[in-house]
């Protein structure tokens, strides 16, 4: 079994029985391994497909949602209690030594997962032609080490929505049976009760 290539996931998701979300034989959450040295080859291709599938015939519209971009804008609209009206801000100009610490902390927060929520319900409520069966999540290798994959799949449970959307989950790394390997070298769990998307 190899993982799937961009054209066949985009064909995928134009499959009617797929896009709906109540035929979930398992769960909601799907990883897309890639070659890490393939990021930004990627992301266009993430683009590329974004636009593909907008198009009549298909009518779906995805969004794509860089989770570290999208952590960014979460720190920038916290305010550092009174020293500052921006997190983001304060970080970048005071970096200390607890830094790591306190950016782990913040990731896998319950607030950032509710912004996330917050996020996708924005993308997938709008009032358009286009229908929104799925949920593009990419930009995790750039969140290491402050969330991990598995940890983000976990944590993002409570705040899920199955009966809505698909999560495709953009993973640059490999799986060798369970195990997950980010960047083909940073041992990883199991993702959380999602399902890889690969050639059968």
């Amino acid at each position: 079994m190899t993982p799937m290539t961009i054209p066949q996931l985009c064909e995928k998701l134009t499959s009617e029985p797929f896009q709906n979300p109540r035929n979930i034989v398992y769960y909601n959450y799907y990883i897309f391994l890639y070659d890490p040295a393939k990021e930004y080859e990627i992301r266009q291709q993430i683009h590329d497909m974004k636009d593909s599938l907008k198009r009549p015939a298909n009518f779906i519209d995805i969004p794509a949602l860089n989770l570290f971009d999208e952590f960014c804008r979460f720190l920038d609209k916290q305010p550092f209690g009174k020293f500052d009206s921006s997190y983001l801000h304060y970080m970048l100009e005071n970096e200390t030594p607890e830094y790591s610490r306190i950016l782990t902390i913040k990731a896998g927060s319950k607030e950032f997962m509710s912004y996330i929520q917050q996020r996708i319900n924005e993308e997938i409520d709008k009032a358009d032609e286009y229908i929104h069966p799925y949920v593009f999540i990419y930009g995790i290798g750039s969140m290491y080490p402050y969330l991990r994959a598995n940890d983000f799949l976990t944590k993002y449970e409570g705040y899920n929505d199955p009966s809505r959307y698909k999560i495709i989950l953009f993973y640059p790394g490999s799986i060798d049976g369970n195990s997950y390997s980010l960047f083909n070298r940073l041992h990883d769990q199991h993702g959380y009760r999602s399902i890889n998307l690969i050639n059968k």
